[in-house]
């Protein structure tokens, strides 16, 4: 036993298993110079496993630095296969639950492009939650009736009602999870036929991949299959569906309102350590290859950049104490151009800086975009090194 508890079911069995100091603490701020970039604050990430009920979090997590407003850009909107996904996800969720005309919340909306589609594509009557929603990018036309609160959602919202509410990549940005999705829980009690659509980052993968990249300040509370059916089901849920997409990134969970108070006895904590051995086996391996094939970079003068100016980008970057070995991040979001990456000071430029640049090696952030990423360099007659994380 020892002084943390867990915010997923409330045990105090955690045993810490993976540190890293001085990391950003947030990744996706736009930020409007080197020196602001290179003085943003840090903390420190001390991942806690629970033996009880196998969830992962960050035991160092303070709230308190964290600034979630118009500055925020957590966009993946302007990628192509990003879009292509999100239209699916929208489309698949409204024929299977038949939302037609229904009442939609979505905690979490981040720029309203998902709720926007829901609301499109469903004729669906939809309310949004977030603190660093930016109006003026709602889309001018769209069916049925889109609304955003901007504003964390919370018990003082409870009297909003619907007929299904989703959540996408926001509840690994709360710290505490079981309170939060009781509030969720509470909120359903006057009805009781509406389904809810959690997506998180899937930590299997991380683990599986040794994907040091995916585990950053911003993302407090880190879940696998086990650990988020165990939380919805102590939270008085029944469980429908639970399901991985994204190549395997994304974790999807689906579930309605129950009265029976059930706790998953699948849950396996002997798994979740096992996946946790392979990673810190490969983590120090991995963070010292790229550490020799950057320094040989860096000998060899030649252009690298990395492509992906967010989250995966600055955590990167952070770890391996990147610098002039790298001196541009690409994105194609807009919004971040001539920005520049928490930590470690690159700027971020957009594709086109590329056609002038001419770097020798590209390294992608996110494989998923490979081919997207591929064709827009050939477009620009450009042939790198392309190097996949």
């Amino acid at each position: 036993m020892n002084e943390y508890i867990c915010p997923n079911c409330f045990a105090n069995d955690i045993e810490t298993f993976f540190e890293v100091k001085n990391t950003p603490v947030h990744n996706t701020l736009l930020l409007d110079s080197e020196k602001e970039a290179l003085e943003f604050p840090k903390g420190d990430i001390s991942l806690g496993l629970c033996k009880d009920c196998s969830f992962i979090y960050n035991t160092a997590f303070d709230p308190s630095v964290h600034q979630y407003s118009e500055k925020y850009e957590e966009t993946q909107g302007f990628s192509p296969t990003f879009r292509a996904f999100h239209k699916q996800l929208a489309e698949t969720l409204i024929e299977k639950h038949q939302l037609h005309g229904r009442k939609v919340i979505e905690i979490g909306c981040g720029k309203g492009e998902f709720l926007a589609l829901l609301c499109d594509l469903g004729s669906c009557d939809v309310v949004g939650f977030d603190p660093a929603y930016v109006s003026d990018r709602k889309p001018s036309q769209i069916k049925g009736n889109m609304e955003v609160v901007v504003d964390f959602y919370s018990e003082k919202y409870q009297d909003y009602k619907a007929d299904f509410v989703c959540c996408k990549m926001t509840l690994e940005h709360i710290p505490n999870t079981k309170e939060f999705i009781t509030t969720v829980r509470k909120s359903l009690n006057q009805s009781e036929q509406a389904l809810v659509f959690f997506q998180v980052p899937n930590m299997s993968y991380v683990l599986n991949e040794a994907a040091f990249w995916d585990i950053y300040y911003e993302h407090c509370s880190y879940f696998t299959k086990e650990s988020l059916t165990h939380l919805f089901e102590d939270c008085g849920f029944e469980i429908k569906d639970v399901w991985t997409d994204y190549q395997d990134q994304y974790l999807m969970i689906e579930a309605v309102p129950s009265t029976k108070m059930k706790t998953s006895s699948s849950h396996s904590l002997e798994k979740t350590k096992s996946r946790i051995n392979q990673f810190l086996e490969k983590d120090s391996a991995l963070v010292q290859k790229w550490k020799e094939r950057l320094k040989e970079i860096k000998e060899k003068q030649l252009k690298a950049v990395i492509w992906g100016g967010g989250s995966k980008g600055v955590a990167f970057l952070s770890r391996l104490g990147i610098h002039d070995e790298i001196s541009y991040a690409v994105d194609v979001n807009p919004y971040k151009d001539g920005k520049y990456m928490a930590g470690t000071g690159q700027r971020i430029v957009s594709p086109s800086f590329l056609a002038e640049y001419k770097p020798d090696i590209v390294i992608i952030m996110n494989p998923i975009y490979h081919n997207e990423i591929e064709s827009m360099l050939n477009e620009m007659n450009l042939y790198p090194e392309i190097i996949d994380l």
